[in-house]
């Protein structure tokens, strides 16, 4: 861990393993942080505060800058790390290093963006302005799945906008998020200006809970999952902390009686299966309207069934292994209920361990659960509808509304459309799974709210304030 910018051991010495998804090789031992430790985070984050808040856009830019550079030269590194610790494909961990890179150098372009306004007063004299300021300590927490991305996001723009952080590693990848951390203290980044902390898996409730509620946090963001983001915004709620949270998705990926079939193919096989499925983003249903759904089901079939599946540690592959077998017990149990109530696969099936194949189902109904639950894992449900009312009707019809995407020749119609569609990012003739650092990222309903990057994000992580200069001699009525 780093707190003050000492690498240390939990004060209790104690420590925790993540294993291999594949072979249950211990992958990484990591230490089992308590909450003294937590704690002891917050206060080195606040006591760096004042000197970080006050550094110069040039400053803070530079070390941005640097640490994007040391990310990048950790790219084999990033590589072993997740594959080891999640399975995950040399694809994936290099797109990850890619973007996480990507997400320093806007972040470090923000740093002179932080502006405010002059407001017209009704005082006579007075000067009034809207004024960003840093917020304080930002407790970042981020996921496994896309580590590397999701890590950076959680630090970066807090950073830029001169605040402090405390990261929480997660439990499953603690080695690969360390590596963000090493590369930003190769940056020159002040002690206690990134702080970072891992525990195991029953510690977390107890440790959120006190970083939370630490006075001097003044923001947390979250990425993960619905249910555990309900409870984080309880938390906050409890504290009167502001809160970002970006949680589960569904995303639908509607194809329309006019789409370019083979473009609309290429995108939901790389929304659907990129990283096994596991994407917060990741096509979750595809729904197709039923005058061209035979072909593009035929179509997108051939596809998936090309897709290579192998141990990513071994050599290239575009699906690697899922996280863990309980991933494996869930998508089993969505196929056989789907089945059940009359569903056809059409291409993979089942799985007796974390090499899942790319799996289709087609004619899927509401009645499947596979229809409105998250799978995670590369197990799709294709819902065959008459007309876009349907398709439309069919894409709103879940508790998520994170990414989606609209297939159709005629772009005037698909803007249409995706102004209709109850998520926050919808992508027309692109997929569902794609993300740049300078754009307003998140979700609303059961995706959760708040906005990650570009200047969505110096809204999140500044304050805001409403300061004025009297530069006049004041009348007052007594």
């Amino acid at each position: 861990m780093l707190i003050g910018g000492e690498s240390v051991q939990a004060r209790s010495g104690k420590t925790f393993t993540r294993a291999n998804p594949l072979d249950g090789s211990i992958a990484t031992t990591a230490p089992a942080a308590a909450v003294e430790d937590a704690k002891a985070a917050v206060d080195a984050a606040a006591a760096a505060f004042k000197g970080w808040s006050q550094f110069g856009p040039g400053e803070r830019r530079a070390m941005l800058m640097k640490a994007a550079h040391a990310l990048e030269a950790r790219g084999a590194e990033f590589a072993a790390a997740m594959a080891a610790e999640t399975g995950a494909s040399a694809p994936w961990a290099g797109f990850n290093v890619h973007l996480g890179a990507q997400m320093l150098l806007e972040a470090a372009s923000l740093t002179t963006q932080i502006s405010g306004e002059v407001i017209p007063s009704d005082t006579p004299g007075s000067l009034a302005m809207a004024l960003r300021q840093p917020a304080g300590v930002v407790v970042g927490i981020a996921p496994w799945n896309a580590p590397v991305i999701l890590g950076v996001r959680a630090i970066a723009v807090p950073l830029a906008c001169g605040n402090t952080v405390v990261f929480k590693g997660s439990e499953v990848c603690p080695a690969t998020h360390g590596l963000i951390v090493q590369a930003l203290q190769e940056a020159g980044l002040p002690q206690g200006v990134v702080n970072f902390v891992t525990n195991a898996p029953q510690d977390a409730p107890a440790i959120v809970e006190a970083m939370i509620a630490h006075p001097s946090v003044k923001r947390v963001n979250f990425t993960g999952s619905t249910h555990v983001g309900r409870i984080i915004a309880g938390i906050c709620a409890k504290y009167l902390k502001a809160s970002v949270l970006e949680l589960g998705g569904k995303a639908p990926f509607l194809v329309l009686d006019d789409a370019d079939i083979d473009a609309a193919v290429s995108g939901a096989a790389f929304g659907a299966f990129a990283n096994s499925g596991q994407i917060c983003m990741s096509t979750e249903r595809i729904i197709v309207d039923e005058q061209i759904a035979d072909e593009f089901v035929k179509k997108l079939a051939e596809k998936a069934r090309s897709l290579p599946l192998g141990d990513p540690r071994k050599g290239p592959t575009v699906l690697g292994s899922v996280v863990d077998m309980s991933t494996v017990h869930r998508c089993n149990e969505l196929i056989d209920d789907a089945l059940s109530k009359g569903a056809k696969l059409v291409c993979g099936g089942k799985s007796q361990d974390t090499l899942m194949p790319a799996t289709l189902l087609d004619h899927v109904t509401r009645e499947m659960r596979i229809y409105s639950e998250e799978t995670f894992g590369p197990v799709k449900a294709i819902v065959r509808v008459h007309g876009e009312e349907a398709a439309i009707t069919c894409a709103n019809d879940n508790e998520f509304g994170l990414s989606s995407a609209v297939f159709t020749r005629d772009t005037a119609r698909g803007l249409r459309v995706a102004k209709q569609i109850e998520s926050g990012i919808c992508h027309v003739n692109g997929p569902t799974v794609h993300d740049e650092a300078q754009m307003p990222f998140g979700g609303v309903k059961g995706s959760g709210w708040g906005r990650f990057g570009g200047r969505a994000g110096i809204e999140a992580f500044s304050e805001l304030r409403w300061v004025t200069l009297q530069t006049t001699e004041r009348h007052y009525p007594f």
